[in-house]
């Protein structure tokens, strides 16, 4: 894969060191991003980062062209790692480029065509009640200490059961599912080299495409209800997944399906003691629950970033980005500009006009919108309803090292 990696400016001025995302690998800057993507916005709004090799954009409006009209065709085939001396990571290459997040129209149409027979947004509401027994379920299971960590005891085991449930695997392998999701999300949020991690990465991705071969097997020989099943019922005009891209999606829909929900209740819990008025004017009026979650995802946006490639030569805020030269769209960043969200760093539950771009934009907005919502709408309106007193037991909560997908590893909050 060829990509020029020299930046052509159309104004003059060399790159701002200060504004690379590689600061987010420090604790402190990624506690708290906002200010650098707002220097970013600001400042330099298409940015060349030389510590990344890619283009950083921040505007709304640049970030919704970026995801509208860039190539999302970004994962180099396992031809091409073995071209580069990096053989070793064909296994990973071989699930990516079969999977939605990283396609291109005619194969990215067909596939999401396909998957949309088998999730659709009817469909996940119908699961609301039953959603919502899972939550008092497991409330119900705290021990009587007057403290909960809403990450452990509901954020990761709440889209855990619901996703296990929707592929139609046993939800007693939700722990490992958890596990195996973490460490490819781990891949995908991360753009810094870390080579310690690969082995482990490719060891999970093993182990998950041999569950879900056996999945398959299972169900061609055993039917249940589920997502799985839904994949190999499939068909539009004759055409059917093969076993390798439902292995492939399930993968991928499994790690969505979790890591974005619990960074929704884990951020969303948090943003809502930091601005104690707003959470009683929840309190309230739970009828406000949908705007506040939509508010929630704008201001701490479980996905931070994602990557495209320039389809061609194009020029963006002055600057002319080369064809297949790696973009970065901070959604993040776009959801916090003042040109389209007056005074952005407000959290506001009642906020009109809140088209934020957390789950993406157009082809590859996140087809499991729905269901992130619905679980987070039904784990607000449960723990508002059922603790009338919330207190943070800890003050600076410790972030994630997936400098991607946002979340905190634990958020310990008392209710007596």
């Amino acid at each position: 894969m060829s990509i020029d990696t020299q930046p052509v400016v159309l104004r003059k001025g060399k790159p701002d060191p200060t504004l690379s995302l590689y600061h987010l690998l420090d604790p402190e800057v990624l506690a708290n991003p906002y200010p650098l993507f707002q220097r970013l916005r600001s400042e330099d709004p298409v940015h060349w980062d030389p510590f990344l090799h890619a283009w950083i954009v921040t505007r709304y409006t640049d970030v919704m062209e970026v995801l509208h009209t860039f190539s999302a065709d970004r994962t180099p085939s396992p031809e091409q790692l073995t071209g580069m001396g990096l053989a070793k990571l064909n296994p990973i290459a071989r699930v990516m480029v079969r999977q939605m997040l990283f396609l291109d129209a005619p194969a990215h149409t067909r596939l999401r065509g396909l998957a949309s027979k088998a999730f659709t947004p009817a469909r996940v509401e119908t699961l609301r009640a039953h959603i919502r027994e899972i939550v008092e379920n497991l409330l119900d299971a705290l021990p009587d200490k007057g403290r909960m960590d809403v990450i452990a005891d509901l954020a990761e085991p709440l889209p855990a059961i619901v996703t296990a449930e929707m592929l139609g695997v046993p939800t007693s392998d939700r722990h490992q599912l958890k596990a195996w999701s973490a460490d490819f999300a781990e891949m995908l949020g991360n753009f810094q080299h870390n080579p310690d991690h690969v082995p482990k990465v490719l060891d999970s991705v093993q182990r998950m495409s041999d569950y879900f071969r056996g999945a398959i097997a299972g169900q061609k020989k055993h039917p249940r209800e589920g997502l799985i099943r839904s994949f190999l019922d499939a068909e539009i005009d004759g055409d059917r997944f093969t076993e390798d891209e439902i292995v492939a999606n399930l993968i991928v829909t499994m790690v969505g399906g979790q890591e974005t929900t619990t960074n929704l209740i884990g951020n969303g819990m948090l943003t809502l003691l930091r601005n104690p008025q707003e959470m009683q004017r929840l309190r309230d009026d739970l009828s406000l629950i949908p705007s506040a979650v939509e508010e929630m995802l704008r201001y701490e946006s479980p996905s931070q970033h994602t990557a495209r490639m320039a389809p061609e030569d194009r020029e963006m805020g002055g600057k002319l980005i080369r064809k297949r030269q790696a973009v970065m769209a901070v959604m993040a960043a776009a959801n916090r500009d003042p040109e389209r969200f007056p005074d952005p760093d407000r959290f506001d539950i009642t906020r009109q006009d809140n088209r934020h771009l957390a789950f993406g934009y157009a082809a590859h907005f996140c087809f499991g919108a729905p269901l992130a919502r619905i679980e987070g709408q039904i784990a607000f309106s449960a723990i508002l309803r059922r603790f009338p007193f919330l207190r943070l037991e800890t003050e600076q909560p410790i972030w994630r090292t997936n400098l991607g997908l946002r979340g905190v590893t634990s958020l310990v909050v008392a209710f007596a």
